[in-house]
């Protein structure tokens, strides 16, 4: 799966030059935490910084809540989008897979990669994205079972399991491999047929089943 698949594509975004007490009513009426500031160049959208509600709450007073009491912020406030923003962003391409930008995410220690096209905006990818993604990959759809076993750094996965499902009547629904610290996982999902001949085969064949779920 690709950053495309799963990023917002209707991204609410303002100009380095909208007041602070504009952003923060945008945020509290759109109930979003983070906004692309943009420069319009022709009809394209180009990313230049990002404002995120904590900026705007150390931007403020003390005894000011900018989310609470937007209406009156600008009396108190008068700072715009680009004196505060965060001008070191981190972008990808829709084409980027999801996993990579997971990684992005987790190494940067960030929440938001901006999705862009030749410098172009096209899309917004957050954390929640992410989850939303590996839940759709890992989440359970139905009766079936799944399993967790190691496997050999160089073993064919595909080539131990298919004959077995083959020969049982098992449909494998999913399969991926994960590392985990000094060891290498396989998480595969399969239903119908002989689940339980399917999971004593796994065992059988010396591999180390570490995990096993069973989905009604």
């Amino acid at each position: 799966m690709i950053i495309g698949m799963w990023m917002t594509r209707d991204v609410v975004t303002i100009s380095p030059h909208t007041p602070l007490a504009e952003a923060a009513a945008i945020m509290t009426g759109r109930r979003i935490r983070r906004l692309p500031v943009v420069e319009r160049r022709d009809s394209d959208l180009h990313p230049v910084g990002i404002v995120t509600a904590t900026d705007i709450l150390h931007a403020c007073p003390p005894d000011v809540n900018p989310f609470a009491v937007a209406a009156s912020l600008s009396a108190k406030l008068s700072m715009t989008a680009q004196e505060i923003m965060s001008r070191s962003l981190r972008t990808a391409e829709p084409e980027t897979p999801i996993e990579d930008a997971a990684r992005i995410l987790r190494d940067g220690k960030i929440s938001t990669l901006l999705v862009v096209q030749k410098s172009r905006l096209v899309g917004l990818l957050t954390e929640s994205d992410i989850f939303r993604a590996f839940v759709g990959i890992l989440e359970s759809t139905g009766a079936g079972a799944r399993i967790t076993f190691a496997v050999p750094e160089k073993e064919d996965i595909f080539g131990l399991v298919a004959p077995i499902a083959i020969h049982l009547g098992v449909r494998v629904t999913s399969l991926m491999t994960v590392d985990q610290a000094d060891r290498k996982l396989c998480v595969i999902r399969v239903a119908g047929g002989n689940l339980d001949g399917f999971i004593d085969l796994i065992w059988k064949s010396g591999h180390n089943v570490l995990n096993v779920i069973k989905y009604a």
